[in-house]
């Protein structure tokens, strides 16, 4: 964690990973109740996770998507 909150800049941790955080935590507060710490987080890490994948795989094929259409236009 620490590594993560000092390797991103600042810009990059809110734009990407507090909503992957926020939702992440809500999804697990809502709808994980294992009766055990361990397993909700380890829920709520692996949810942050997926959740994190989505949104950079949506980020980056916007980017090439723009990059693609930037090209092809004179």
């Amino acid at each position: 964690m620490y590594s993560l909150i000092r390797v991103l800049p600042w810009r990059r941790l809110l734009s990407e990973q507090a909503p992957a955080f926020g939702s992440s935590l809500l999804v697990a507060e809502l709808f994980y109740k294992f009766h055990s710490f361990l397993l909700e987080t380890g829920a709520f890490l692996a949810t942050w996770f997926v959740v994190d994948l989505v949104i950079s795989t949506v980020k980056e094929r916007l980017r090439r998507r723009r990059s693609a259409e930037a090209n092809l236009s004179p």
